[in-house]
């Protein structure tokens, strides 16, 4: 017969941690919502209170001054193609250092991961010279291009560890049969690096989604603004409103929030793959 594990005191304490630790980390959450359902004067004078009732106008109201649908497409393009190029050309270069270990590709690496620790703060200034001398100023193209440049360190990172876990038996056999270089990276190991290419989409997405600095360097025109950008137009040298700002970044945050939860199959299945591999 099986024995039943009984319900020790440790284990109390630990699920009554955890629940004090996932209520820690709801409380933003539950500021951010309750105070955008309320007018500015209740907002004022409680922040932690229930509302009265509950106050959509704010959602309205924020629909029409951020120009929401056209805020919500910026972030969905540049999220979307910053990825596409990130997973393409990080994870290219990642196979060509691991599979080419020349001294000039570790030099190369080791430039990547040097590139990790330098703060953003430090090159914003020739950043927007560089972009103003090649022309990618005011330009959804040219915040992508940036994108790339930003990101493509961190994943090269992270491929270059997880392609050193491919057998590469599995590359020779595909070679004998006589598929081309290109062919073995694209129908062998593209397929297999799935995993990582997912946990990289997510924080590439987190990141870019909720960046402010970059598009306000880069972009200048109204039309041309992400979510981060428009909400904060909320914010004024004098009065900030409040209301209207958290009725903003509930909507910002909602669409990440459903892409986080509707990739949370394949997170698991990306830590169960990295587990069992090598």
């Amino acid at each position: 017969m099986e024995t039943v594990k009984k319900y020790s005191g440790r284990l109390f304490t630990l699920e009554v941690l955890g629940i004090l630790i996932a209520l820690l980390f709801l409380v933003p959450f539950y500021f951010v919502i309750v105070n955008s359902l309320k007018t500015f004067p209740e907002l004022a004078a409680s922040t932690a209170k229930l509302p009265q009732t509950l106050y959509f106008d704010n959602y309205k109201k924020v629909w029409t001054i951020m120009k929401f649908p056209s805020a919500f497409m910026n972030s969905l393009i540049i999220t979307v193609f910053s990825n596409i190029g990130l997973v393409v050309i990080s994870s290219m270069a990642a196979y060509r250092m691991v599979r080419k270990p020349s001294k000039f590709n570790n030099l190369v690496f080791l430039a990547f991961v040097a590139a990790m620790v330098i703060p953003f703060q430090s090159i914003m200034i020739p950043l927007v010279r560089v972009a103003s001398s090649v022309g990618l100023m005011d330009s959804k193209i040219g915040l992508i291009i940036c994108y790339f440049g930003f990101g493509v360190s961190l994943n090269v990172f992270l491929f270059h560890g997880f392609i050193k876990s491919i057998p590469l038996e599995i590359e020779e056999s595909a070679t004998v049969d006589g598929c081309s270089p290109y062919g073995v990276f694209w129908r062998i190991v593209f397929p297999l690096l799935k995993p990582m290419s997912t946990t990289v989409v997510i924080l590439n997405s987190l990141w870019i989604w909720n960046d402010y600095l970059l598009p306000s360097l880069v972009l200048n025109s109204p039309d041309l603004r992400t979510i981060p950008l428009a909400t904060f137009s909320f914010f004024g040298q004098y009065t900030k409103q409040w209301d209207l700002a958290l009725a903003g970044l509930t909507l910002g945050v909602l669409p990440i929030v459903i892409f986080f939860l509707a990739m949370q199959k394949h997170i698991v299945e990306g830590i169960t793959a990295g587990s069992v591999k090598g």
